[in-house]
């Protein structure tokens, strides 16, 4: 087979996994695959060649990735979807005792809540603050906006 073959698969398989973790880790690795195909398509017997264009590619992405995303966050006009949450209704998917996180749904999507109450599933509950995955909900006796 042919090591530009082998390269692209590689790109292929680390893609695809990214899409089922979503951390980027594997997209930039994929990326760096991608790039030692090309070297390999043009480059045939240069294993070295290949696996150098391929590293170099995936270490300034991911260098470069957290200023980027800083940078973009920082801009004017940027809106995290997560800073909405915050004060939204929602109701207990999965029961939330203090100490162990349950399931919220709030809109159309479920996240991990935690909350300093006991909540029993089919609560309503208001989104009070967020973590990085984990929203702090609380009791609420309105309806789920």
């Amino acid at each position: 087979m042919e090591s530009w073959a082998i390269w692209l698969i590689a790109a292929g398989v680390l893609i695809i996994a990214e899409m089922l973790t979503l951390t980027f880790y594997l997209l930039w690795l994929g990326i760096g695959a991608l790039v030692a195909a090309v070297v390999a398509f043009f480059v045939p017997d240069s294993i070295i060649a290949q696996a150098l264009a391929g590293g170099i590619a995936a270490l300034v992405l991911t260098v470069f990735t957290k200023p980027l995303t800083k940078r973009i966050r920082q801009s004017t006009g940027y809106r995290d979807a997560i800073h909405e949450l915050v004060g939204k209704d929602g109701i207990v998917v999965e029961p939330i005792v203090p100490g162990k996180p349950g399931i919220v749904k709030v809109g159309n999507e479920t996240w991990s809540a935690s909350s300093i109450e006991s909540l029993d599933k089919e609560e309503i509950v208001r989104v009070i603050s967020r973590g990085t995955t984990v929203l702090e909900v609380q009791k609420w006796g309105g309806k789920p906006e």
